[in-house]
């Protein structure tokens, strides 16, 4: 395949392998402001392996400009790519595009996915897409997800169902009442933010250590600090 040969948009699909930053982030904007469906798989290809958040972006962009039915298909495949940034971006693209029907393919293993990125970005996803009346369903899925992580990956699942609203209480409390210190606690974190979605989350964090020890096991478990 050439993509857009002898079009405008030639040029610039070639310099999106330039060396330099700037130069491909034009090039991302050249393509995006002629759509082409030809470029759909070299922008595809692209995301799977540039650098440059800026970049990506830009590549996002661009595959938002051009017909669903050429991109949502492209994009759904790349959800079972081995590389871990294919499968990010093409969740982050597929959340922009915005069409709900992609979101059985959103809440499988991708949910669970083992790199925190990829994992991180589903979650964002499924709560754009996820759709009406199904948002108690996600928010289950969701909850097992608790505890994960570093204090980064904490905050985007905890905004994440904070994002499904009341939804999320039974799911909530679920965790709540697990016999994992960490799960009670980031459980306790998302619920102090549904609550104070402007509160300042390492102070929530703190909070929640408190009350997740009020429902300890009786038994006793060893404390782990949130890493």
């Amino acid at each position: 395949m050439n993509p857009a040969q002898n079009t405008p948009t030639h040029g610039a699909v070639a310099a999106l392998r330039a060396k330099t930053s700037s130069t491909r982030l034009q090039a991302a904007m050249a393509v995006g402001m002629h759509p082409d469906p030809r470029v759909v798989t070299v922008l595809v290809q692209r995301c799977a392996v540039e650098p440059d958040f800026f970049v990506r972006d830009m590549l996002t962009w661009a595959l938002t400009r051009l017909p669903e039915a050429v991109t949502l298909p492209r994009l759904v495949a790349e959800l079972t790519s081995e590389h871990a940034q294919a499968r990010s971006q093409a969740l982050h693209t597929l959340s922009k595009i915005n069409n709900r029907s992609v979101y059985p393919s959103i809440v499988g293993t991708l949910l669970r996915d083992p790199d925190d990125e990829v994992a991180r970005t589903a979650w964002r996803a499924a709560v754009v897409l996820v759709p009406d009346g199904q948002e108690k369903a996600l928010a289950a899925k969701l909850v097992t997800q608790l505890g994960r992580g570093d204090r980064d990956v904490w905050l985007s699942l905890s905004r994440a169902l904070v994002g499904l609203g009341e939804a999320v209480m039974p799911a909530l409390a679920a965790g709540i009442a697990s016999s994992e210190t960490r799960t009670r606690e980031h459980a306790h974190a998302t619920l102090l933010l549904l609550e104070d979605p402007d509160a300042e989350y390492d102070a929530l964090i703190e909070e929640a250590g408190r009350l997740a020890a009020r429902t300890a096991d009786p038994v006793g478990e060893e404390e782990e600090p949130l890493c």
